[in-house]
């Protein structure tokens, strides 16, 4: 599996630059990029040059400023075909390589992306699974308007995963969007 890490926001929420915030003693970017780590290859898309992570390939979003849809039409876009590439947002620090590897174990054939779901039944279109093959559907969705991550799993043929089948923590999915929500 292939790892795409989303880190081309404009943090405008967050006041300074999201991916280089510590937790622990670690950016949020290093963060995610840990529970990647079994990832070949691995991808952040952001403005070129904006970050560098040993072992990581930097892809450039191929519309700018037009959010995650776009972010991942970019990621899913540098892959060779066939192949199933982890999603995740720069601003989700909880993610494990055990939450990956619990989702690709959901992975059928047929389907174009495995999506777990919050304790509060949320989808979560920014921590998920999405085989190359839904490309033209994220590339058609944004030549229409669509910004949406959530309006692209409606046109996908998804795996849903429920809260009680992922037996993680409770604070998985915490993404942080303000500086005052970085844990202590």
């Amino acid at each position: 599996m292939a790892g795409i890490i989303l880190a081309g926001g404009a943090s405008r929420r967050f006041g300074r630059d999201k991916a280089l915030a510590v937790l622990g003693k670690l950016s949020l970017l290093e963060r995610v990029a840990g529970s990647l780590e079994a990832c070949r290859p691995r991808l952040i898309v952001a403005p070129p040059g904006k970050y560098s992570l040993d072992g990581w390939r930097n892809v450039p979003d191929t519309r700018p400023g037009e959010g995650p849809l776009a972010g991942l039409e970019a990621g899913l876009g540098a892959l060779e075909p066939g192949i199933w590439a982890v999603c995740s947002a720069v601003d989700l620090p909880h993610l494990t390589a055990a939450f990956w590897a619990k989702l690709a174990g959901f992975v059928q054939p047929g389907t174009q992306a495995v999506v777990g779901h919050s304790a509060d039944g949320r989808a979560q279109p920014l921590a998920a699974l999405y085989h190359v093959c839904a490309l033209p559907i994220v590339t058609e969705l944004l030549n229409q308007g669509e910004r949406r991550m959530s309006a692209l799993l409606e046109h996908l043929e998804v795996v849903s995963v429920e809260w009680a089948a992922l037996d993680m923590p409770e604070h998985l999915f915490h993404n942080v969007n303000r500086l005052e929500e970085l844990p202590d």
